[in-house]
């Protein structure tokens, strides 16, 4: 009866550790020179759901977009940045108010690392319960980290009222955040704290001010497709042609 006790508990073991293996709470993703893509994962709606983010590796250390969803996920994945790239941390950004980007923002501010959000990502904040950054930004700003040139844009309202975007020009990676739907998405997820109305005109002033990404980086998509942005202006579009009178 022992052996038996013992061998399934063997099997119980090496089911866990397979399970584990297959659906990491980490991944890190290598997508340019010095770009990684790191995917936390949570629940939404019984569903278990992939939350992408963004940290470049600079000679000053590293900066990260957006904070893991998960909140297990917070020092794990600064251990796994510092034991991969040997830099720590140094600033993080969360390019909008809800938890799927800001759940990190107080832990990481703790640890010593600069946070930023925009005034109006700190007013929702607040006024909804989130995290919130120490540093504040009043308009579109550009940053020069190391060798690395990256700009804050405000296209408008659409997944919520304070969604960024960010830009590295010279890289021409496209950091979209929520805002932008993966290419195989069948529509623009949750819209509760979002504008229907401006978000076709929001998504066409990206389109428009960056033409030719060569990344474009979603939140709980595929972003290793470039049709992302066209594909959320067509779905944009016939969400506004719906709420037309």
């Amino acid at each position: 009866m022992r052996v038996l006790l013992l061998s399934f508990g063997f099997l119980l073991l090496i089911n866990t550790l397979v399970a584990q293996a297959i659906n990491p709470k980490l991944k890190i993703t290598a997508l340019t020179h010095n770009f990684y893509i790191y995917t936390t994962y949570n629940t939404y709606e019984n569903t278990q759901v992939p939350a992408n983010g963004m940290y470049v590796v600079t000679k000053e250390g590293v900066v990260m977009f957006d904070t893991p969803w998960d909140t297990t996920q917070f020092q794990p994945l600064l251990d796994s940045i510092q034991a991969r790239h040997h830099q720590p941390v140094i600033m993080a950004f969360a390019t909008h108010w809800h938890s799927d980007k800001t759940a990190g923002l107080e832990y990481y501010r703790q640890k010593g690392i600069k946070t930023y959000t925009t005034r109006k990502t700190d007013e929702l904040s607040k006024k909804n319960g989130a995290k919130r950054a120490a540093l504040l930004m009043d308009n579109d700003t550009l940053f020069q980290v190391g060798a690395y040139q990256f700009q804050t844009y405000y296209p408008g309202p659409g997944h919520t009222e304070d969604n960024i975007v960010i830009w590295f020009p010279k890289e021409k990676v496209l950091y979209g955040g929520c805002l932008i739907k993966g290419a195989s998405d069948t529509n623009l997820g949750f819209l509760g704290d979002g504008n229907v109305k401006e978000y076709i005109h929001t998504l066409k002033r990206i389109q428009e001010k960056y033409p030719q990404p060569k990344h474009i980086i979603v939140a709980h998509s595929d972003w290793a497709d470039l049709n992302s942005l066209t594909h959320s202006i067509e779905m944009a579009e016939l969400l506004h042609k719906k709420e037309q009178p």
